[in-house]
């Protein structure tokens, strides 16, 4: 019994946590009667869908123990790569509101980048920047979907 309930389980059941929640949230998404079969929630319930089977996935791969050799198991966890990825997450949800997805996604790039192994960090502010712009933009311009330009970007704008 010991052997399923490994620290990475706990993973898996936080992923099939998040997409129960993801159905959740995309049952609630009005749908106007104008569309008959494919409305706007139909790639929330895609997305929803792939993120439960990745759930379950990761679950049997805990379970089999697949997820680290003998020899990775007796390494202790490392705080300082843990620390810089929180960092990134807590600067990206507290940031995207006030100043944008572009800056707050960059940020959160950065902070990966690091907790990775990076030591070049202007080059890493960089590349997300870029990769910000182009997602940030494609959903603006291609989809007409606006993820977030940012209070202080408001009057700029």
């Amino acid at each position: 019994m010991r052997r399923l309930w490994r620290p990475e389980s706990l993973v898996a059941l936080g992923v099939l946590a998040l997409s129960l929640i993801a159905f959740d949230q995309t049952r609630r998404i009005p749908v106007s009667p104008a569309y008959a079969q494919v409305g706007p929630n139909v790639m929330a319930y895609v997305a929803s869908s792939l993120l439960l089977g990745l759930g379950l996935a990761l679950l049997l791969q805990a379970w089999r123990g697949a997820w680290q050799t003998p020899e990775e198991e007796n390494q202790p966890v490392q705080l300082r790569p843990l620390g810089w990825l929180l960092l990134g997450l807590v600067l990206n949800v507290g940031l995207i509101g006030p100043l944008g997805f572009i800056p707050a996604s960059t940020l959160l790039f950065g902070c990966t980048a690091r907790a990775f192994g990076s030591r070049r960090p202007i080059r890493d502010i960089l590349i997300g920047l870029g990769f910000a712009a182009l997602a940030y933009f494609g959903f603006a311009e291609a989809l007409g979907i606006n993820i977030g330009s940012g209070a202080f970007w408001q009057d700029w704008l």
